[in-house]
């Protein structure tokens, strides 16, 4: 009998993930690279919160090209603010120009 499944869903921490793409704010634009940060409780959820968070802020379409689990608290800002608020339940949207 098996005490305890072995995937890959069984991690200590609380789930924060980094969705790295590109948003476009108009038909006609070019597109603003993003980095948008999360907890959610699977990677399925993730991407739904931050497509809705990101309509929320304006963006009529977005490229999401990767997903990932932060495994280590960033240091360095604006990710470290970004991961705070994360855990405290906001979706952070990181705009680079």
């Amino acid at each position: 009998m098996i005490g305890t499944p072995d995937n890959d869903n069984n991690f200590d921490g609380p789930m924060i993930f980094i969705i790295i793409g590109k948003g476009y704010e108009s038909d006609t634009s070019e597109g603003v690279d993003l980095h948008v940060m999360l907890k959610a409780p699977d990677d399925d959820s993730a991407v739904r919160e931050a497509l809705n968070a990101l309509a929320e802020e304006g963006f009529i379409e977005a490229d999401l090209d990767q997903i990932g689990m932060l495994t280590e608290v960033p240091s360095e800002e604006p990710h470290a603010s970004a991961y705070q608020g994360a855990l405290d339940g906001e979706v952070s949207i990181i705009r680079f120009s």
